[in-house]
């Protein structure tokens, strides 16, 4: 199945908006990038800290905050992903032919994945879920690295 002509329909009526062309082809890594550098460095950090803290009120507190901020991350993540795709498709550029579109797929199946490692409490607590969260992230953050570098060379290729 070819995802341009499937998404031409919303794309079409995208384009017809006369959205400049600056906001189609930088939008997208505008505002992820502040999701990922802003919000991606404070939940791992965060979370890393929750994980090390050797002050169990400091990490709880770190913990705490991890917990209410990378649901948000992962949402944000989402429709980033969504805005990705669209901008792409508006482009009339090839979506799966895009390593920029596969590492940020990879991104949102090891947020599935780690997102359900946490489930119910780690389901029960279980330490060894809680290390694999934490290094499922720290993969995740490298993969974002990988995301970004090939953004931009994606973005500079565009224009």
């Amino acid at each position: 199945m070819n995802p341009n002509a499937f998404l031409e329909p919303i794309a079409a009526p995208l384009r017809e908006m006369a959205i400049p062309e600056v906001v189609t082809q930088w939008g997208h890594p505008a505002m992820m990038g502040i999701v990922v550098v802003v919000m991606g460095s404070f939940v791992a950090w965060t979370g890393w800290r929750g994980r090390l803290a050797e002050d169990k009120e400091a990490s709880m507190q770190n913990r705490s905050s991890h917990r209410k901020l990378a649901p948000w991350m992962a949402l944000f993540m989402f429709l980033g992903y969504t805005g990705g795709v669209l901008s792409l498709a508006m482009q009339k550029e090839p979506v799966f032919s895009s390593p920029h579109f596969w590492t940020g797929t990879m991104v949102l199946v090891l947020l599935g994945v780690q997102g359900s490692t946490s489930l119910k409490g780690f389901w029960g607590n279980n330490s060894d879920l809680r290390m694999t969260h934490a290094y499922i992230g720290s993969t995740l953050m490298l993969v974002l690295v990988v995301h970004v570098v090939l953004g931009l060379k994606l973005g500079l290729s565009l224009g």
